[in-house]
């Protein structure tokens, strides 16, 4: 009999393979009492020396994180870095060892059930979904307190083309070796939509399906499966009726995907002539091959924070010259929008220490942290200023909550203006700046905003999350975590009109952009820029070609006036309800 679990979809397509079981190496962990203190201190220098030996570990592991990995891999493998420094883990453990004279694996164990618990016990829907990362973190010094490989695959594994692997969840460094080796699809007990595992399943473009509870249970080593990376399904035991039927659908999927590629030097024209500009979200110089390779018009969305997560140092002015400078030469000719540094909650770089916060999502974060280390937020502007006397290039602003945050902003720029004046430097003295829209009162103050930059982006990840006051990382309330809530759209509608009715460019960068699903719904409210993952490109192009603005502006306002969330749902899923790829003849 079949048996078909239900998780969460984050990577494209479908598979049918054959499973390998991740196995983890922390089950049934031996108590031992020690018997004298040579022992204890033997014991001492043992997990010392793991501690020492997983640092080393996850250190050569950024350094060797290959060009084709997702670019989040090196900020997760900091995060990694930042838990294991903690003394809750390269302490606390010691101090066990001593005062109740056990080996170091039972010590282990017990502070990890006192984080464990602890971070079940924190309110904040955010932090408490960390404790998959010190989870990770702490059975990498199991691993080597016992000898055993740290990684899911190594250079011995001979994987097959229809291999699935199975995991209770994947750490950021497992997955750094998955573009060579040959695997179908994954999938996780763990995990939530925005999770680690998450984001490194849709970068990296295969079939996954985390969050499905207890499937590694269900499933022996070697039995065949089918992963719906689409819908979120996994299927065990699958008859050959089941088996039949996705063997249909994988190439549909894959004859879609051929068809969608020949739209790559398509422009995004609607049907009545609205031409649409669809830009990248990049994180690296390594991103913009796939840039170009699907026409993408520009970056209307550069995360800068990853060049200072990848560092040990804060960057200096000229390492982020050479940088932007790179990025500049290789688009091209396109547009550049780049912003600044949004460090905080989970992005933080060794070198900067961790948050204290209760609540770092609420807390000095964004904007709010460049302005309280004017040092560093000065240096970065400079840098961006001398770039942009090379190329098409816009300053945006984080997280902005308010006017003035917008006019500290201005005071540091016009600071760092006359500080590169006095150093005879050449740099652009009109550089457009712009502010991020993900905080509600930044949605309801954009007119007053408006007034003092150029343009605007609509970051929707965080304006949905702090709108509905949902984490959608948080497995209890993620569905609850709702783009078309009539609230969110009518902050968004109100950005879009206000913007339009100053002449003022706006855009959407959040995930709402690269959904298809909403295409037509935010040309309906009258966007005309879109900036997005560019896997989601060619996507969301198809579906504006064949679009009628006009017509989309009417139905727009008729989901605007809905009160009810499911009716909302309703009226989208009824205003995609044509949709094929447009057959190119080459």
């Amino acid at each position: 009999m079949s048996i078909v679990l239900h998780g969460v979809a984050v990577g494209a397509g479908m598979a049918i393979g054959r499973v390998h079981l991740v196995l983890r190496g922390m089950d049934d962990i031996p108590h031992l009492e020690l018997s004298d203190e040579d022992a204890v201190k033997a014991e001492i220098m043992r997990y010392e020396q793991a501690i020492k030996g997983t640092r080393r570990q996850l250190e050569q592991l950024r350094i060797a994180i290959p060009e084709n990995a997702p670019t989040e891999l090196g900020a997760f493998i900091s995060l990694h870095l930042m838990l294991l420094s903690d003394a809750t883990l390269s302490r606390e453990p010691i101090d066990i060892i001593q005062s109740q004279h056990v080996n170091a694996e039972w010590a282990l164990k017990q502070q990890t059930d006192k984080l464990s618990e602890q971070f079940d016990a924190i309110e904040d829907d955010y932090l408490r979904v960390r404790k998959q990362d010190m989870l990770q973190v702490v059975e990498r010094i199991f691993k080597n307190l016992n000898g055993l490989t740290t990684e899911v695959v190594t250079e011995t594994d001979d994987f097959g083309e229809d291999t699935i692997l199975v995991a209770h969840d994947l750490s950021p460094a497992d997955t750094i070796f998955f573009k060579d080796s040959r695997i179908a699809a994954f999938v996780t007990d763990a995990g939530g939509p925005t999770s680690h595992t998450a984001i490194l399943g849709r970068g990296l473009d295969i079939p996954s399906v985390i969050s499905l509870g207890y499937a590694r249970e269900l499933l022996n080593e070697d039995e065949l499966i089918i992963v719906d990376g689409s819908s979120g399904v996994l299927i065990i035991a699958p008859n050959e009726v089941i088996l039949a039927e996705y063997r249909r659908r994988i190439r549909k999927f894959r004859s879609h995907r051929r068809q969608l590629n020949k739209l790559k030097h398509t422009s995004a024209t609607t049907l009545d002539g609205m031409n649409i500009e669809l830009m990248a979200n990049i994180e690296s110089v390594a991103d913009i091959k796939s840039l170009h390779k699907l026409s993408a018009d520009g970056v209307g969305l550069f995360r800068s924070e990853f060049s200072y997560i990848n560092c040990d140092d804060l960057p200096t002015e000229e390492a982020l010259f050479a940088l932007y400078s790179d990025v500049i030469k290789k688009l091209k000719g396109k547009l550049l929008t780049i912003r600044t540094v949004d460090l905080g909650v989970d992005k933080n770089p060794r070198w900067f220490g961790q948050s204290q916060a209760l609540n770092p999502a609420l807390g000095l974060t964004g904007i709010r942290l460049c302005l309280a280390e004017p040092i560093m937020f000065r240096t970065q502007m400079r840098a961006i200023l001398r770039a942009a006397a090379l190329g098409p290039v816009r300053m945006m602003w984080p997280m902005i909550a308010s006017v003035a945050e917008i006019q500290q902003c201005l005071m540091h720029l016009n600071t760092a203006k006359q500080q590169l004046r006095e150093r005879f430097e050449v740099f652009n003295e009109d550089i457009s700046v712009g502010a991020m829209i993900e905080i509600p009162s930044a949605a309801l103050s954009i007119n007053a905003i408006l007034k003092w930059v150029d343009f605007v982006s609509i970051g929707t990840n965080d304006l949905i999350q702090y709108t509905l006051a949902v984490d959608r990382s948080d497995e209890g309330v993620s569905y609850l975590y709702q783009p078309s809530h009539p609230a969110v759209l009518k902050l968004l509608q109100h950005i879009v009109r206000t913007a339009t009715r100053l002449n003022k460019s706006v855009s959407v960068c959040g995930e709402m952009a690269g959904d298809e699903q909403y295409t037509r719904l935010l040309l309906g409210m009258g966007l005309r820029c879109l900036s997005m993952n560019p896997n989601n490109l060619l996507l969301v192009k198809n579906r504006i070609i064949q679009s009628d603005t006009l017509t989309l502006e009417t139905e727009a306002q008729k989901i605007l006036r809905q009160e009810d969330p499911d009716k909302v749902l309703k009226l989208i899923k009824r205003l995609n309800a044509t949709n094929e790829v447009v057959e190119i003849n080459n």
